[in-house]
């Protein structure tokens, strides 16, 4: 796949760019609405992240695609309903968006009886924006104060999408501020046209879709 491979390209450049360390970078390929098909074309170039936002999705093409390839990584980066949190556990690795209490609850519940530990982040909503989920910026240290005191969950860190009309920059500098204060190691932010910019920023998960796998139809 010549996207990836020119991606690949640029992205190493721009971590040098950043000064960062490429080991420290999980670069996670969005497959979200692509076909088993290219995903697996991803997959035969060696990478082992990937990416849904729909866990219906999840259930129609990754149960096929695991079972023939072995040592993937799966995120749920989207929103979380109640209804849907077992099968969230169940088919993904890495969870990017809690975001209410009621979801950390559920996942708790999960972890303490089937004692397979996941990692998670907190999904913050950076510009406190109505119609995107995340916690509120505003509300958002009580939020991780409750979570990282009043559960067992392995929390490792915090996620942003900011506001398509804001510069980025300042979002990822308050995503990172928020982790330093809480000692979090991981950042999941950034984007395909932004991630240059998240990792100069200090972001330690990159989610990338459109110039891996090309635009959605």
């Amino acid at each position: 796949m010549i996207s990836y491979l020119e991606f690949i390209s640029n992205f190493k450049k721009a971590t040098e760019d950043a000064e960062r360390d490429l080991s420290e970078i999980t670069l996670i390929a969005v497959s979200k609405k692509k076909p088993p098909e290219a995903i697996k074309q991803v997959i035969e170039l060696k990478h082992k992240s990937f990416g849904e936002n729909q866990i219906q999705e999840v259930e129609k093409k990754w149960t096929d695609i695991r079972n023939n390839y072995k040592n993937l990584k799966l995120h749920f980066i989207g929103s979380i309903q109640s209804r849907k949190v077992k099968s969230i556990y169940d088919n993904c690795d890495t969870i990017h968006s809690l975001d209410r209490m009621k979801i950390v609850t559920l996942f708790n519940k999960i972890e303490s009886e089937k004692k397979i530990f996941k990692e998670y982040f907190i999904q913050i909503n950076t510009g406190n924006e109505p119609q995107k989920s995340g916690v509120k910026y505003t509300e958002a240290e009580t939020f991780i104060s409750e979570c990282l005191y009043n559960n067992d969950l392995n929390i490792k860190g915090l996620m942003c999408l900011p506001p398509v009309d804001e510069p980025p920059h300042e979002h990822f500098l308050r995503l990172r501020d928020l982790g330093k204060k809480f000692n979090l190691p991981y950042l999941s932010m950034g984007m395909s046209a932004d991630y240059a910019i998240a990792l100069k920023c200090g972001a330690t998960h990159i989610r990338i879709g459109t110039q891996i796998f090309g635009e959605r139809t």
